[in-house]
């Protein structure tokens, strides 16, 4: 190492403070780390400030994509990292009197170090080769996410492994050998604590759950915010202040819902039905088609509809054929027209999101009318007010179309009736 800085413009300088250092080993020793280890970070700096740069400079100038993608993740960077490790390892050999304690200390740290970046490098590479792969048409029919993250449990399983033999200077194989016959020990003691790091290892990769998530999971009875998410047990505070605690593993095998995604949206859905008598539904007359005319939500409804009924009814009128045949308004139609410019002129529903108003099959309960639409807020108790007044308009102004709301017959009902019959003469029992 001393002789790889003997320069030519002083010798006889050199060569005293050699014979200098020469006289006192255990200085010269240090001096030899001292100096390996600044041309080690020397290296380092210079790898991460210029070689590093120029790699990421000249992937985002190439016409392909994938560099780009291997650059983002840091694989670059972390490659960069083994430049000193391997410095010290190789250049350790050089420093003179090394004592064998320190030797194998400095050789099995740098040892370590660089397959602790090995490790971190080839992680990376495989977010890359994912992110890669699914801008591909075939990911959305053959997702590797799975493998990919299991592919990640063995790497690190392995460099866990190599680590530790380097630490304990022993063969990776009899690791390996010792760590067979303890498998089924450890999955016996160990099954819960094994399932719990498996399924953090999944929650934090897939980013399924965070701190103040408001996560629904029916089977535990859990419905409310996560307040802590611990190894083995995530503990949800529920709406009524009572605090769920659900195995961590859960998460990775049981069904929730997780309405984080909802918030972030900046939208909250509202798919609520509206049912119709349907003894009410009928044709409109000519007098109710221009009494609707006065609805300023339906006036280009109506003049539009009108002209796509004149051109489709003209053949009829002309070949003198019954008026039955004809296409004709109806007053659920109509219906759902207005609902549906109702909520387009709604400010408080997000125009930019799915908005429909369909009829669905009809059940013994009535014809439904479906709206499907989203708020603008995602803050409950906006979200129950704004849905509320949108159906408390429509309920209110169901009567104006002929139809009426269907409900099943109440007590008063039967208690009209039995009076309506009492006044015809008829005895009821």
């Amino acid at each position: 190492m001393l002789l790889a800085l003997q320069t030519t413009a002083n010798p006889g300088w050199f060569a005293a403070a050699r014979s200098w250092l020469a006289a006192r080993p255990a200085l010269e020793t240090a001096a030899g780390i001292l100096a390996l280890f600044f041309l080690a970070w020397l290296a380092g700096v210079v790898t991460r400030r210029y070689l590093v740069r120029l790699v990421e400079r000249l992937t985002a100038k190439s016409p392909i994509d994938w560099d780009d993608v291997v650059a983002h993740h840091g694989v670059f960077r972390r490659l960069a990292q083994l430049v000193p490790l391997a410095m010290v390892y190789y250049g350790i050999d050089l420093v003179p009197n090394v004592p064998p304690g320190v030797y194998e200390t400095i050789e099995s740290i740098a040892l370590v170090l660089m397959a602790w970046t090995v490790m971190r490098s080839a992680d990376g590479l495989i977010n890359a080769f994912g992110q890669i792969y699914e801008g591909l048409p075939a990911a959305k029919d053959r997702p590797i996410r799975g493998f990919l993250q299991l592919f990640k449990i063995f790497l690190y399983v392995m460099g866990a492994i190599l680590i530790v033999a380097i630490v304990f200077q022993q063969s990776p194989l009899a690791l390996l050998g010792g760590f067979g016959a303890m498998t089924a020990v450890l999955m016996l003691v160990f099954k819960d604590t094994i399932l719990s790091v498996v399924a953090s290892i999944q929650i934090a990769s897939n980013d399924m759950i965070r701190i103040g998530d408001w996560v629904e999971m029916p089977k535990y009875g859990a419905d409310g915010d996560v307040t802590e998410i611990a190894l083995h047990t995530v503990k949800i505070q529920n709406w009524d202040k009572t605090v769920t605690t659900i195995p961590t593993h859960a998460f990775s095998s049981d069904w929730f819902r997780n309405w984080r995604f909802m918030s972030e949206s900046g939208g909250r859905r509202i798919r609520r039905d509206l049912y119709v008598d349907q003894s009410t539904i009928r044709f409109l007359g000519e007098e109710e088609i221009e009494r609707f005319r006065r609805f300023a939500l339906l006036r280009d409804y109506i003049a539009g509809k009108e002209a796509t009924l004149a051109e489709a009814n003209r053949p009829i009128e002309e070949a003198h054929e019954d008026p039955v045949n004809a296409r004709r308004l109806t007053n659920v139609g109509t219906l759902r027209a207005y609902i549906f410019n109702y909520l387009k002129a709604h400010p408080q529903i997000k125009q930019d999101m799915t908005l429909l108003v369909r009829q669905r099959e009809p059940t013994p309960d009535g014809l439904p009318i479906q709206l499907y639409c989203f708020t603008a807020t995602t803050k409950w108790a906006e979200y129950e007010g704004i849905q509320s007044d949108i159906f408390d308009h429509i309920m209110a102004i169901v009567p104006e179309f002929g139809l009426r709301v269907f409900q099943h017959p109440s007590g008063e009902d039967l208690r009209e009736l039995r009076v309506g019959v009492e006044t015809r003469g008829t005895p009821v029992t």
